[in-house]
């Protein structure tokens, strides 16, 4: 038996130094020291060794195994070694050349917009507010001086939640929560998401954004707001840019008012971009009906004030000489590193 495991050893060894990769390493291990190995099959026949050889057999059995696992164990150091060596070579990085560009977002034109909005309003004393989206029908609706028989009430243009509870029209209904808080005077613009139901198509969608603006204080006229609104459309779209007031009727102001500005493109001679009328129409507005005013805790014979909005995505539209209000929402990659 001494000599079958010399021979066994000697054999295994000789494997291990030839052995040139993981894969025959691993057959050399199961071949010598598996469960159906040769030095394991030795073991088996310890039984037909006399019992005072046995320990010196045993003792034998256990140098030859710690012989050859660590043996094994070097060449497998040796192997991984050389397997680095040569990923190293074959994968190196040249470090002078230049680095993949990151693509960064890109902000929305919406947001380039509504930024310029807001810079020109703060500039003039205005605050920036908002209001929740789902909203009560008092304030989207009856606050606003629109009676329960109204025809914006119909379920064709609101999404209703329940008989109380809708998305919200308009962002006129933060005016009334501005004017609940009691603390006048107020100069504040809302900007935010409204909902209404309309088809998609180049001028509409069923989400979309307002800017509500209004001014309660003493003294308040209809002067005031020409000057505000003419003061906002020279800083918005040119220095030449003129206004003009059409009457109109809104429910929540009175006189109420739409607003044309001269098309910025063709200076007002008339072109595709303002359909040859020369004039773009761009918000609402008016002044804020006493009732309002009296609904929300205000005395309208101390108090007045004006309001206007505007569609955010009509802004832009017009700014951009954007055609198409889909565009918006596409997040087309090409379309918005345009901005």
């Amino acid at each position: 038996m001494n000599e079958k495991l010399k021979e066994i050893q000697a054999k295994a060894l000789k494997k291990i130094d030839d052995a040139r990769g993981m894969d025959s390493l691993n057959e050399v291990r199961v071949a010598v020291l598996g469960k159906k190995g040769e030095l394991t099959a030795l073991l088996k026949g310890m039984k037909d060794v006399s019992a005072e050889d046995r320990p010196k057999i045993g003792q034998m059995v256990n140098d030859a195994r710690a012989q050859i696992e660590n043996r094994l164990q070097e060449a497998r150091a040796a192997i991984e070694r050389e397997e680095m060596e040569r990923r190293l070579a074959e994968e190196t990085i040249d470090v002078t050349l230049p680095a993949r560009r990151e693509k960064r977002g890109h902000r929305h034109p919406n947001s380039i917009a509504l930024e310029e909005v807001e810079r020109i309003f703060i500039g003039m004393g205005y605050e920036v507010v908002e209001g929740p989206e789902v909203e009560y029908d008092y304030y989207n609706f009856e606050a606003l001086n629109i009676p329960a028989n109204h025809p914006a009430k119909d379920e064709q243009d609101t999404f209703f939640i329940n008989k109380d509870i809708l998305l919200r029209t308009q962002t006129s209904s933060v005016q009334v929560h501005q004017m609940e808080q009691g603390r006048l005077p107020i100069r504040m613009i809302a900007p935010g998401r409204v909902f209404r139901s309309d088809e998609v198509d180049a001028t509409h969608s069923p989400s979309f954004h307002q800017i509500e603006g209004m001014v309660i204080d003493k003294d308040i006229t209809f002067s005031d707001l020409k000057g505000t609104l003419a003061q906002f459309a020279k800083e918005m779209f040119g220095e030449d840019t003129k206004v003009k007031f059409r009457p109109h009727h809104f429910p929540f102001t009175e006189p109420s008012a739409e607003v044309d500005i001269s098309c910025f493109k063709c200076k007002g001679k008339g072109c595709r971009f303002c359909k040859g009328e020369g004039w773009i129409e761009i918000l609402g507005c008016g002044q804020v009906h006493p009732r309002v005013l009296k609904m929300s805790g205000i005395d309208p014979d101390e108090y007045t004030g004006f309001a206007f909005g505007l569609g955010l995505e009509r802004i832009t539209l017009f700014k951009y000489e954007i055609d198409d209000m889909r565009l918006l929402y596409d997040n087309d990659d090409r379309f918005l590193r345009q901005f």
